[in-house]
């Protein structure tokens, strides 16, 4: 899978604080293997292993298994011990191959989807 960047592109994201704990939020779509190493890099740099990420990461590239590009990512997080919740609100992006790896995902301490901010953000810093 080929990344195009161009010239100048870096990784959007933001530091939150909530409940004296700070997680990074990342709207940037993933698109290959480089984003995923870009969002490492970033936690690393900032020492946060705490990570939020907005349903508009959530390209074809990703959604689509065949592509191998969650199972990347998701390798790469665990290695890296990062948690990991995601917010997809459109349910239409939940379908097929993907659905069913959402569901184990929702069973794990890793990585997890959630329909709305409020729950990822509260699973992602242990709020009950």
């Amino acid at each position: 899978m080929i990344c195009k960047w161009k010239l100048g592109d870096e990784m959007d994201y933001k530091i939150v604080e909530k409940a004296n704990k700070k997680y990074i939020e990342i709207k940037h779509p993933l698109a290959c293997e480089s984003d995923v190493l870009d969002i490492i890099g970033i936690c690393i740099s900032n020492d946060i292993k705490l990570l939020v990420l907005r349903e508009e990461v959530f390209t074809e590239n990703f959604t689509n298994l065949k592509l191998g590009l969650a199972g990347i990512a998701l390798q790469k997080f665990m290695n890296y011990h990062i948690k990991v919740s995601a917010t997809i609100e459109d349910k239409n992006k939940i379908e097929g191959r993907f659905k069913e790896l959402v569901s184990e995902l929702n069973k794990s301490n890793n990585f997890r989807v959630f329909n709305n901010t409020r729950d990822a953000e509260n699973w992602v810093l242990d709020i009950k």
